[in-house]
C-alpha cells in the first residue's frame, strides 16, 4: 500500500520502451538507447516535485541484459518513489528476477488511496506479440472482484505491455495481444476499471473505448509513425507521460517529451 495525502490526487509515472543494451555506448536504429534515456529521467528529475509511484511497462531491455536492468533500476531510483515493472517482449522474467530491485518492482497488484494498479505479463517468450495466459487473465479477474467487495478500492488502473486494440500502422497488425478480445470482455465487466495503460507501440495514444480511457506512451527512444503502411520512425522526441488520479475516479494524464535536443534516428529502416 502506497501512502497517500487525503484529498491530494496521485502522481503517477508511466515510463516504457527503454530497450537498454548491456553496453550503454549501443544504439537501436542509430539512437543510443542509454543517452535517450538519461534525458528522459533528467526531464523527470526537473518536471515533478513529488511521485507517488512510477510504473514501467516493459521493453526495459532490447537484449535482455542483466547490465540494462541494473542501470535501468538505479535510475529510477533516483527519483525517490517505488516503481513497478512488467516484461516487454524483448525481456526475459529470469534475467529480470535477478536484479536487486526486483523483489520490489515486480508487485503486481499496488493500492493507493481509493485506487488499485494492477500490473499484467503479457510477455511471449521469443515472440513479437503479446498473449495474457490464463493465470494473468485470472488474477485480474480476482483483483476486480476483490474490488467490488472492498469499500476502499474505488477504482482501477489496469498496465500491460502489448497493446489491447488494434496498432495505428498497418505494419503493427499482428504485434498486439493476441487474446484481446478475452482481455477487454473481462474490462468491460467491471465498473472499477477507469484507464488500461500500455506501451510496445511507440506513441502517443488517449482514447475511450467503451466508456473506459486507453492510453499509450511514447518510448523513452525511438518513435513509430503513426497511420502508415509499412514501418517509419517518427521525428519526434523520447517522452514520459504523467497521470493525476483523483479519488472521484477522474484521470488527468499528459506526455512530457524531451526538447533542446537533436536525436538522430534510421529513418531508411524497414524495422528494428
Amino acid at each position: 500500500m502506497i501512502k497517500t495525502q487525503a484529498d491530494t490526487p496521485l502522481r503517477v509515472i508511466q515510463i516504457t520502451d527503454s530497450h537498454l543494451f548491456s553496453d550503454p555506448t549501443a544504439a537501436l536504429l542509430r539512437l543510443n538507447t542509454q543517452e535517450s534515456f538519461e534525458r528522459v529521467i533528467e526531464l523527470v528529475e526537473r518536471r515533478e516535485s513529488h511521485i507517488d509511484a512510477i510504473l514501467a511497462t516493459g521493453d526495459i531491455a532490447q537484449d535482455a541484459s542483466l547490465d540494462a536492468y541494473v542501470r535501468f533500476s538505479d535510475a529510477l531510483q533516483r527519483l525517490g518513489a517505488p516503481f513497478y515493472w512488467i516484461p516487454g517482449n524483448h525481456d526475459r522474467c529470469a534475467v529480470m528476477e535477478k536484479a536487486p530491485a526486483h523483489q520490489q518492482a515486480s508487485a503486481k497488484l499496488v493500492k493507493a488511496g481509493n485506487w488499485q494498479i494492477i500490473m499484467l505479463d503479457s510477455s511471449v517468450v521469443g515472440k513479437v506479440h503479446g498473449f495474457l495466459d490464463v493465470s494473468e487473465l485470472v488474477f485480474l479477474e480476482s483483483c476486480l472482484q476483490s474490488a467490488q467487495r472492498d469499500p476502499q478500492i474505488e477504482h482501477t488502473l489496469v498496465c500491460l505491455h502489448h497493446n489491447p486494440v488494434p496498432g495505428s500502422a498497418h505494419w503493427m497488425s499482428g504485434i498486439g495481444l493476441h487474446n484481446q478480445d478475452a482481455f477487454n470482455a473481462l474490462v468491460d465487466r467491471f465498473d472499477s476499471v477507469r484507464a488500461v495503460v500500455y506501451g510496445h507501440i511507440h506513441q502517443e495514444l488517449d482514447f475511450l473505448r467503451e466508456g473506459v480511457r486507453y492510453v499509450c506512451t511514447p518510448s523513452t527512444c525511438i518513435q513509430f509513425k503513426p497511420e502508415v503502411v509499412d514501418f517509419a520512425l517518427d521525428d519526434l522526441s523520447p517522452a514520459y507521460r504523467w497521470f493525476n488520479l483523483h479519488s472521484d475516479g477522474r484521470i488527468d494524464s499528459a506526455v512530457e517529451r524531451v526538447t533542446g535536443y537533436v536525436f538522430d534516428v534510421d529513418h531508411e529502416s524497414t524495422g528494428y
